[in-house]
């Protein structure tokens, strides 16, 4: 399996999606991995994965903001089931004769 190292600028929809899936009241604490970087750097980041592929995204606020920002939008284009329709002139039994 790849392991694969994404920062918040280089974010596709479908790892977004991904994090927003797993993630949805968003991460803690308990979710965040560290590890040392070829560079010998602390990275602290958010892991997801598919099928071939652990995406292991470094947290940064702008990464919380487009989560944020990306409920909000899937939010938005929900379509709601419920809708009342009023057929108080309408004969439904005008055809039924045909």
């Amino acid at each position: 399996m790849k392991r694969i190292i994404v920062d918040y600028k280089k974010l596709t929809p479908e790892i977004l999606n991904l994090l927003v899936e797993k993630f949805p009241d968003g991460y803690g604490i308990r979710d965040i991995v560290h590890f040392t970087n070829h560079k010998g750097q602390f990275v602290d980041a958010v892991e997801v994965k598919t099928e071939d592929t652990i995406y292991l995204v470094k947290i940064s606020e702008e990464l919380a903001d487009s989560m944020d920002n990306y409920e909000e939008e899937e939010e938005d284009t929900e379509i709601n089931d419920d809708l009342d329709i009023s057929v108080d002139d309408v004969d439904l039994e005008a055809d039924l004769d045909d």
